[in-house]
């Protein structure tokens, strides 16, 4: 599943979900969490799965983020939105894998119900929105086989730190966030499953997105979420390869395959070897 750009929709708008539609982000995420008001949340969830219900052509996954399971709404949810269309949900607020294992047996039900084939709904999980969750980042690995990604949240861990905020003067994060950005992508990795960095809350700079993506894609994540149509196009490009490190993928790739016996070659002048090799063999997977 191609997670580059994942575009938050409240669930309870017609409008939004109208313009984001066609803005090229590989999801959609149509909420119904943080983005709709308790009033609202019936209303969303029937929207929602009035959407999923429209089935027409879309060149985008269609995730649902339910809201989170001390709700009390999350089976609630499932059972409006686990239909054939949705291809994710996510998960926020999760405290660690026993979440995810709970909620696959939902999904397991809910499919058999909705003559869906079993597993043919994923899961993405905000990993690290609570304090007890950042203990238990590394039960992630091995994965659920639903697990296809975990992301991270800054502000509800802000929230429940009590911080009063997150980012020094010059926007960086503070310490406690650097580590739980970190942490995600660890974890991600452990389990092999897709690293995607947090939202960029100013949509208002484009200049300032692509800086913070391009650093991002240099760590290691390979997609991001957005709040705002307009930040799509600067996170696919940024989160893209460009032409030369797919050619130089493609020469490592070649010289290896050329000499299969070898731990390490030259290549354009400079020694690469295995790790190397897996790397670029990322690259081409991500085109």
């Amino acid at each position: 599943m191609k997670l580059r750009s994942l575009l938050f929709v409240p669930g309870d708008s017609e409008r939004k979900f109208a313009h984001a539609s066609n803005c090229g982000a590989d999801a959609l995420i149509l909420d119904l969490e943080d983005s709709v008001t308790p009033a609202q949340k019936a209303f969303a969830r029937d929207h929602v799965a009035k959407l999923i219900d429209r089935r027409n052509t879309r060149n985008w996954r269609l995730l649902v983020r339910v809201n989170a399971l001390d709700t009390g709404l999350t089976l609630v949810d499932l059972v409006a939105v686990v239909r054939p269309g949705v291809d994710a949900v996510m998960v926020p607020k999760a405290n660690g894998a026993v979440d995810i294992e709970r909620i696959g047996h939902y999904l397991d039900a809910l499919e058999a119900k909705a003559g869906m084939p079993q597993g043919a709904v994923k899961i993405v999980v905000v990993a690290t929105e609570t304090a007890k969750a950042m203990f238990a980042l590394c039960a992630y690995t091995p994965a659920h086989p639903r697990l296809v990604a975990l992301t991270w949240g800054a502000e509800d861990l802000s929230a429940a730190l009590g911080a009063t905020d997150n980012k020094e003067p010059d926007g960086a994060w503070t310490f406690p966030y650097q580590v739980a950005r970190a942490q995600c992508l660890f974890a991600a990795s452990a389990a092999d499953v897709t690293p995607i960095d947090t939202i960029f809350v100013d949509f208002r700079d484009p200049e300032g997105l692509e800086r913070d993506c391009r650093r991002s894609r240099r760590d290691g994540f390979t997609g991001r979420m957005a709040i705002h149509p307009d930040q799509v196009a600067t996170i696919n490009r940024c989160y893209a390869p460009s032409e030369a490190e797919i050619e130089h993928a493609r020469k490592i790739v070649a010289a290896f395959d050329a000499n299969p016996g070898a731990g390490t070659l030259g290549v354009d002048g400079k020694m690469v070897d295995i790790p190397h090799l897996k790397a670029a063999r990322k690259t081409l997977a991500s085109i």
